[in-house]
């Protein structure tokens, strides 16, 4: 996978990451279900870049 593409699913995934952390600590008012929630997220982004 070329640089250009790297950067492109991190910026696409960073929206998520921001917005969805938003989403979830209005839901459960708790830092720590924020912490999964970026957690699984970067786990997926991991996944996309070995694959």
């Amino acid at each position: 996978m070329d640089i250009p593409r790297k950067l492109g699913i991190l910026i696409y995934s960073a929206v998520p990451a921001i917005v969805g952390g938003g989403i979830v600590y209005h839901f459960f008012d708790s830092f720590v279900q924020v912490v999964i929630f970026e957690i699984l997220l970067v786990m997926a982004v991991l996944g996309i870049f070995s694959s």
